[in-house]
Protein backbone atom coordinates (compact mmCIF):
# COMPACT_ATOMS: atom_id res chain seq x y z
CA UNK A 1 0.00 0.00 0.00
CA UNK A 2 1.29 3.45 -0.93
CA UNK A 3 1.96 5.28 2.31
CA UNK A 4 0.73 8.74 3.26
CA UNK A 5 2.75 11.75 2.16
CA UNK A 6 2.70 13.54 5.51
CA UNK A 7 4.28 16.71 4.09
CA UNK A 8 1.12 17.33 2.09
CA UNK A 9 -1.01 17.39 5.24
CA UNK A 10 1.22 19.39 7.59
CA UNK A 11 -0.65 22.58 6.79
CA UNK A 12 -3.99 20.88 7.43
CA UNK A 13 -2.82 19.62 10.83
CA UNK A 14 -1.57 23.08 11.79
CA UNK A 15 -4.85 24.65 10.68
CA UNK A 16 -6.89 22.14 12.71
CA UNK A 17 -4.86 22.85 15.83
CA UNK A 18 -5.13 26.62 15.41
CA UNK A 19 -8.87 26.29 14.84
CA UNK A 20 -9.49 24.20 17.97
CA UNK A 21 -6.70 25.17 20.38
CA UNK A 22 -5.91 28.76 19.51
CA UNK A 23 -2.86 28.71 21.78
CA UNK A 24 -4.61 28.10 25.10
CA UNK A 25 -6.84 25.63 26.96
CA UNK A 26 -7.97 27.40 30.17
CA UNK A 27 -10.14 24.43 31.23
CA UNK A 28 -7.12 22.12 31.48
CA UNK A 29 -5.00 24.89 33.00
CA UNK A 30 -7.51 25.31 35.82
CA UNK A 31 -8.08 21.60 36.47
CA UNK A 32 -4.75 19.88 35.81
CA UNK A 33 -1.53 20.49 37.78
CA UNK A 34 1.22 21.63 35.38
CA UNK A 35 3.51 18.67 36.17
CA UNK A 36 0.82 15.96 36.06
CA UNK A 37 1.58 13.01 33.78
CA UNK A 38 -0.50 10.03 32.80
CA UNK A 39 -1.74 7.82 30.02
CA UNK A 40 -4.88 7.51 27.94
CA UNK A 41 -6.00 4.79 25.56
CA UNK A 42 -7.42 5.33 22.10
CA UNK A 43 -10.44 3.02 22.02
CA UNK A 44 -12.83 2.06 19.25
CA UNK A 45 -16.46 1.58 20.17
CA UNK A 46 -17.42 -0.19 16.96
CA UNK A 47 -15.90 -2.51 14.37
CA UNK A 48 -13.67 -0.45 12.09
CA UNK A 49 -10.74 -0.44 9.71
CA UNK A 50 -8.17 1.79 11.39
CA UNK A 51 -6.80 4.88 9.67
CA UNK A 52 -5.02 7.96 10.95
CA UNK A 53 -2.74 6.67 13.70
CA UNK A 54 0.29 8.34 12.15
CA UNK A 55 -1.63 11.61 11.87
CA UNK A 56 -2.59 11.30 15.54
CA UNK A 57 1.09 11.01 16.42
CA UNK A 58 1.90 14.14 14.42
CA UNK A 59 -0.91 16.07 16.10
CA UNK A 60 0.35 15.12 19.56
CA UNK A 61 3.87 16.27 18.72
CA UNK A 62 2.53 19.71 17.83
CA UNK A 63 0.99 20.09 21.29
CA UNK A 64 3.97 18.77 23.24
CA UNK A 65 6.94 16.74 22.05
CA UNK A 66 6.86 14.81 25.32
CA UNK A 67 3.57 13.18 24.31
CA UNK A 68 4.29 9.67 23.04
CA UNK A 69 1.90 7.43 21.15
CA UNK A 70 2.43 3.68 21.17
CA UNK A 71 0.37 2.17 18.37
CA UNK A 72 -1.28 -1.20 18.98
CA UNK A 73 -3.34 -1.50 15.79
CA UNK A 74 -1.87 0.07 12.68
CA UNK A 75 -3.55 1.73 9.74
CA UNK A 76 -5.28 -0.69 7.41
CA UNK A 77 -5.94 -3.28 10.12
CA UNK A 78 -9.37 -4.21 11.40
CA UNK A 79 -10.37 -3.54 15.01
CA UNK A 80 -13.28 -4.84 17.07
CA UNK A 81 -15.49 -3.13 19.61
CA UNK A 82 -13.52 -1.99 22.71
CA UNK A 83 -10.15 -2.66 21.11
CA UNK A 84 -7.31 -0.38 22.18
CA UNK A 85 -5.80 1.22 19.09
CA UNK A 86 -2.92 2.74 21.05
CA UNK A 87 -1.86 4.46 24.24
CA UNK A 88 -0.77 8.07 24.72
CA UNK A 89 1.65 8.83 27.56
CA UNK A 90 3.04 12.10 28.82
CA UNK A 91 1.94 15.42 30.36
CA UNK A 92 -1.79 15.47 30.94
CA UNK A 93 -2.53 19.10 30.08
CA UNK A 94 -1.49 18.95 26.40
CA UNK A 95 -2.87 15.41 26.20
CA UNK A 96 -6.35 16.69 27.01
CA UNK A 97 -5.95 19.76 24.81
CA UNK A 98 -5.11 17.56 21.82
CA UNK A 99 -8.02 15.15 22.31
CA UNK A 100 -10.58 16.65 19.91
CA UNK A 101 -8.18 17.23 17.04
CA UNK A 102 -6.75 13.72 17.38
CA UNK A 103 -10.22 12.20 17.39
CA UNK A 104 -11.50 14.33 14.52
CA UNK A 105 -8.79 12.97 12.25
CA UNK A 106 -9.12 9.37 13.46
CA UNK A 107 -12.91 9.26 13.32
CA UNK A 108 -13.18 10.77 9.84
CA UNK A 109 -10.36 8.77 8.26
CA UNK A 110 -11.37 5.49 9.87
CA UNK A 111 -14.91 6.14 8.69
CA UNK A 112 -13.69 6.30 5.09
CA UNK A 113 -11.46 3.23 5.40
CA UNK A 114 -14.29 1.29 7.04
CA UNK A 115 -16.79 2.29 4.35
CA UNK A 116 -14.30 1.40 1.62
CA UNK A 117 -13.67 -2.02 3.15
CA UNK A 118 -17.42 -2.74 3.08
CA UNK A 119 -17.49 -2.16 -0.67
CA UNK A 120 -14.31 -4.16 -1.24
CA UNK A 121 -15.72 -7.00 0.85
CA UNK A 122 -18.99 -6.88 -1.09
CA UNK A 123 -17.26 -7.59 -4.43
CA UNK A 124 -14.90 -10.29 -3.15
CA UNK A 125 -14.53 -13.18 -5.57
CA UNK A 126 -15.00 -10.95 -8.63
CA UNK A 127 -12.31 -9.17 -10.62
CA UNK A 128 -13.76 -5.72 -9.97
CA UNK A 129 -11.63 -3.18 -8.10
CA UNK A 130 -13.22 -0.46 -5.98
CA UNK A 131 -11.95 3.04 -6.75
CA UNK A 132 -12.54 6.43 -5.18
CA UNK A 133 -13.33 9.70 -6.99
CA UNK A 134 -12.41 13.38 -6.60
CA UNK A 135 -15.48 13.91 -4.40
CA UNK A 136 -13.42 14.81 -1.35
CA UNK A 137 -13.46 17.57 1.24
CA UNK A 138 -11.32 20.47 -0.06
CA UNK A 139 -7.85 20.19 1.44
CA UNK A 140 -8.43 16.63 2.65
CA UNK A 141 -7.81 14.74 -0.61
CA UNK A 142 -4.38 13.37 0.32
CA UNK A 143 -5.77 12.05 3.60
CA UNK A 144 -9.03 10.72 2.21
CA UNK A 145 -7.38 8.87 -0.64
CA UNK A 146 -4.93 7.38 1.86
CA UNK A 147 -7.93 6.22 3.91
CA UNK A 148 -9.35 4.54 0.81
CA UNK A 149 -6.10 2.62 0.41
CA UNK A 150 -6.27 1.60 4.08
CA UNK A 151 -9.71 0.15 3.33
CA UNK A 152 -8.13 -1.90 0.49
CA UNK A 153 -9.62 0.29 -2.20
CA UNK A 154 -7.77 1.93 -5.07
CA UNK A 155 -7.24 5.56 -6.00
CA UNK A 156 -8.56 7.13 -9.16
CA UNK A 157 -6.77 10.24 -10.47
CA UNK A 158 -5.61 12.56 -7.70
CA UNK A 159 -6.18 15.72 -9.72
CA UNK A 160 -7.26 16.82 -13.18
CA UNK A 161 -3.69 16.95 -14.43
CA UNK A 162 -3.00 13.25 -13.78
CA UNK A 163 -5.31 11.88 -16.46
CA UNK A 164 -7.30 12.83 -19.53
CA UNK A 165 -10.97 11.98 -19.05
CA UNK A 166 -13.36 12.87 -21.85
CA UNK A 167 -16.68 12.90 -20.02
CA UNK A 168 -20.21 13.38 -21.37
CA UNK A 169 -19.95 17.17 -21.43
CA UNK A 170 -16.77 16.87 -23.48
CA UNK A 171 -18.19 14.28 -25.88
CA UNK A 172 -21.24 16.51 -26.45
CA UNK A 173 -18.93 19.01 -28.14
CA UNK A 174 -17.95 16.48 -30.82
CA UNK A 175 -21.42 16.06 -32.41
CA UNK A 176 -22.87 12.72 -33.49
CA UNK A 177 -20.04 11.65 -35.82
CA UNK A 178 -17.48 11.92 -33.06
CA UNK A 179 -15.22 8.93 -33.76
CA UNK A 180 -12.67 10.64 -36.10
CA UNK A 181 -12.29 13.65 -33.80
CA UNK A 182 -12.08 11.44 -30.72
CA UNK A 183 -9.36 9.40 -32.40
CA UNK A 184 -7.23 12.53 -32.83
CA UNK A 185 -7.95 13.81 -29.33
CA UNK A 186 -6.87 10.50 -27.77
CA UNK A 187 -3.67 10.51 -29.82
CA UNK A 188 -2.94 14.06 -28.63
CA UNK A 189 -3.75 13.14 -25.03
CA UNK A 190 -1.19 10.36 -25.01
CA UNK A 191 1.53 12.87 -25.85
CA UNK A 192 0.89 15.03 -22.76
CA UNK A 193 3.61 14.63 -20.15
CA UNK A 194 2.41 13.39 -16.77
CA UNK A 195 -0.86 11.92 -18.03
CA UNK A 196 -1.19 8.45 -16.48
CA UNK A 197 -4.19 7.19 -18.44
CA UNK A 198 -6.84 8.20 -20.97
CA UNK A 199 -10.50 7.58 -20.19
CA UNK A 200 -13.66 8.13 -22.23
CA UNK A 201 -17.14 8.23 -20.69
CA UNK A 202 -20.02 6.43 -22.39
CA UNK A 203 -23.64 6.76 -21.30
CA UNK A 204 -25.21 4.76 -24.14
CA UNK A 205 -23.94 1.33 -25.13
CA UNK A 206 -25.48 0.77 -28.55
CA UNK A 207 -24.82 4.14 -30.19
CA UNK A 208 -21.56 5.14 -28.44
CA UNK A 209 -19.55 2.22 -27.11
CA UNK A 210 -18.95 0.49 -30.43
CA UNK A 211 -17.44 3.72 -31.83
CA UNK A 212 -15.30 4.33 -28.72
CA UNK A 213 -13.94 0.78 -28.78
CA UNK A 214 -12.61 1.37 -32.31
CA UNK A 215 -10.39 4.23 -31.10
CA UNK A 216 -6.85 3.11 -30.19
CA UNK A 217 -5.07 4.41 -27.11
CA UNK A 218 -7.99 4.48 -24.66
CA UNK A 219 -7.11 2.88 -21.32
CA UNK A 220 -10.51 3.01 -19.61
CA UNK A 221 -14.10 3.35 -20.77
CA UNK A 222 -16.33 4.80 -18.08
CA UNK A 223 -19.85 3.33 -18.16
CA UNK A 224 -21.99 5.98 -16.52
CA UNK A 225 -25.27 5.31 -14.68
CA UNK A 226 -26.20 2.09 -16.45
CA UNK A 227 -28.32 -0.87 -15.48
CA UNK A 228 -26.89 -4.33 -15.04
CA UNK A 229 -28.07 -5.54 -18.44
CA UNK A 230 -26.20 -2.61 -20.02
CA UNK A 231 -23.02 -3.46 -18.10
CA UNK A 232 -23.29 -7.06 -19.31
CA UNK A 233 -23.88 -5.89 -22.87
CA UNK A 234 -20.88 -3.55 -22.67
CA UNK A 235 -18.61 -6.30 -21.34
CA UNK A 236 -19.73 -8.69 -24.08
CA UNK A 237 -19.17 -6.04 -26.77
CA UNK A 238 -15.71 -5.15 -25.42
CA UNK A 239 -14.66 -8.80 -25.17
CA UNK A 240 -15.80 -9.52 -28.73
CA UNK A 241 -14.23 -6.45 -30.29
CA UNK A 242 -11.06 -5.94 -28.23
CA UNK A 243 -10.40 -8.77 -25.79
CA UNK A 244 -9.79 -7.54 -22.25
CA UNK A 245 -8.75 -3.94 -23.02
CA UNK A 246 -9.70 -1.16 -22.57
CA UNK A 247 -10.79 -1.60 -18.98
CA UNK A 248 -14.47 -1.04 -18.28
CA UNK A 249 -15.40 1.05 -15.26
CA UNK A 250 -18.88 1.30 -13.78
CA UNK A 251 -19.79 4.62 -12.20
CA UNK A 252 -22.86 6.45 -10.93
CA UNK A 253 -25.57 5.22 -8.59
CA UNK A 254 -23.33 2.65 -6.92
CA UNK A 255 -24.48 1.52 -3.47
CA UNK A 256 -23.70 -1.34 -1.13
CA UNK A 257 -26.97 -2.90 -2.22
CA UNK A 258 -26.10 -3.11 -5.91
CA UNK A 259 -22.30 -3.12 -6.07
CA UNK A 260 -21.93 -6.92 -6.05
CA UNK A 261 -24.48 -7.36 -8.81
CA UNK A 262 -22.59 -4.80 -10.90
CA UNK A 263 -19.27 -6.52 -10.21
CA UNK A 264 -20.74 -9.85 -11.35
CA UNK A 265 -21.49 -8.27 -14.74
CA UNK A 266 -17.77 -8.52 -15.47
CA UNK A 267 -16.62 -4.89 -15.25
CA UNK A 268 -13.00 -4.31 -14.25
CA UNK A 269 -13.43 -1.27 -12.03
CA UNK A 270 -16.19 0.36 -10.00
CA UNK A 271 -15.75 3.97 -8.91
CA UNK A 272 -17.75 4.96 -5.83
CA UNK A 273 -18.07 8.56 -4.71
CA UNK A 274 -19.88 7.49 -1.56
CA UNK A 275 -16.78 6.02 0.08
CA UNK A 276 -15.53 9.57 0.62
CA UNK A 277 -18.42 12.01 0.31
CA UNK A 278 -20.90 9.91 2.33
CA UNK A 279 -18.65 8.10 4.80
CA UNK A 280 -19.81 8.48 8.40
CA UNK A 281 -17.25 9.15 11.12
CA UNK A 282 -16.81 6.15 13.38
CA UNK A 283 -16.99 6.13 17.17
CA UNK A 284 -13.50 6.36 18.67
CA UNK A 285 -12.72 7.85 22.05
CA UNK A 286 -9.93 8.51 24.54
CA UNK A 287 -10.22 6.67 27.86
CA UNK A 288 -7.85 8.10 30.43
CA UNK A 289 -6.25 5.84 33.01
CA UNK A 290 -6.53 7.27 36.51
Amino acid sequence: MKMLNSKRVDQLIDMAIEEDFGGRDPSSELMIPPKATGKTYIMTREEIVVCGMGIAREVLKRYDKRLKLKIYIRDGKRANVADKLGVIEGPVRPMLSAERVVLNFLQRLSGISTMTYKYVHAVRGTKAKILDTRKTIPGWRELEKYAVRCGRGHNHRFSLREAVMFKDNHIAQLSKNFEPRLRQLVADARKIEGVKFVCVEVDHVDDQLDHVLKVPGIDVVLLDNMGQWQYKHAVAMRNKMCGDKPLLEASGGITLNNVRGIALCGVDRISVGAITHSAVSVDIGLDREF
